[in-house]
């Protein structure tokens, strides 16, 4: 497993549509290992694929780490909403990709989704609470869409100002 750099917010790929995963091969296992190691070490609860450059409809997301402090890490490779709730939920939402910047989203409360599993087989789970809030956050990922555009035009220009000034700090300290 690796850790591989994410990539923050403005970079033009995290607003592109990531292509559907064709076969289950070594890659795209390593890939989920990778993005794993990577979502733990930053730390988060979620992460897609094009947060750390490949264009891939992969992401995995583990939210008991938070409460239990046992990882239940899940990977979805292809995953789509088959159903979600009428009734909605409010949470603080924050991304790796947007450091430091968290803003209250509106989603539904509930979703069930599908999804490629790294066994090979089709999967359907329904989802509440932070787990659903996370599933939902990473599929905009795979779709070119961040939390911020969630949010009114003048919110999400003073947070990409905000990280643009972050990027080039970072950049005159070598860290980027």
């Amino acid at each position: 497993m690796t850790t591989r750099p994410i990539l923050i917010h403005p970079d033009p790929r995290l607003k592109k549509l990531c292509d559907p995963v064709a076969a289950l091969d070594d890659t795209i296992r390593q890939l989920a290992d990778d993005m794993l190691e990577t979502m733990y070490d930053a730390p988060g609860v979620g992460m897609a694929a094009p947060q750390i450059g490949v264009m891939s409809r992969v992401f995995v997301m583990d939210c008991a780490k938070e409460k239990s402090g046992f990882p239940e890490p899940m990977v979805m490779i292809n995953p789509e909403i088959t159903w979600v709730s009428e009734e909605k939920n409010v949470h603080e939402e924050g991304c790796l990709s947007l450091p430091e910047q968290y803003a209250d989203v509106t989603r539904p409360k509930e979703v069930r989704m599908r999804w490629l599993g790294l066994d090979g087989q089709t999967h359907e789970e329904q989802f509440d609470g932070l787990w659903a809030t996370c599933a939902q956050h990473e599929l905009d990922h795979l779709n070119g869409k961040l939390f911020i555009d969630h949010l009114g035009p003048l919110k999400r220009q003073m947070v990409t100002r905000k990280l643009e000034k972050l990027k080039r700090e970072w950049a005159r300290e070598g860290r980027a």
